[in-house]
């Protein structure tokens, strides 16, 4: 008896590969097209080189973080919580005040974030900080 060779199965087109290239491709071109909410972080409007700006020692409060993140204004530690009342009532006299802030450079990036934080909270539009203490 004489035998015939089998033949081969057709594949099932869902099988293919061709299907899963058309999702990824979707699945591409989606993510390209959808807008994402990017975290924009502390918003900066720098002064104008052309026209500096001038401000005023009065409306000026120095505040500074030392290593320990311990918050100090005219030597005097305060708590976040004193730093919050001292600032309602130092922007209730001055509208236009400037916060300085001065950070010691071993000082932890939380201590300062709280800082701001609370700077933003009240909503003084001028702010400022420097690092404290030589580049190694």
């Amino acid at each position: 008896m004489i035998r015939l060779p089998e033949r081969r199965k057709i594949d099932d087109p869902g099988s293919s590969g061709a299907l899963n290239d058309l999702s990824f491709i979707l699945i591409i071109f989606f993510i390209v097209i959808a807008g994402f909410n990017i975290n924009k972080g502390f918003l900066l409007t720098l002064p104008d080189a052309e026209r500096p700006r001038i401000v005023q020692t009065d409306d000026l409060v120095k505040c500074r973080i030392d290593a320990a993140g311990t918050i100090s204004i005219d030597g005097n530690a305060l708590s976040v919580e004193k730093l919050e009342n001292l600032l309602v009532e130092k922007k209730a006299k001055w509208p236009n005040m400037t916060f300085l802030l001065i950070i010691d450079e071993d000082c932890a990036w939380e201590h300062v974030v709280r800082v701001i934080h609370e700077v933003r909270k009240l909503r003084i539009e001028n702010f400022s900080f420097k690092m404290d203490g030589e580049r190694r």
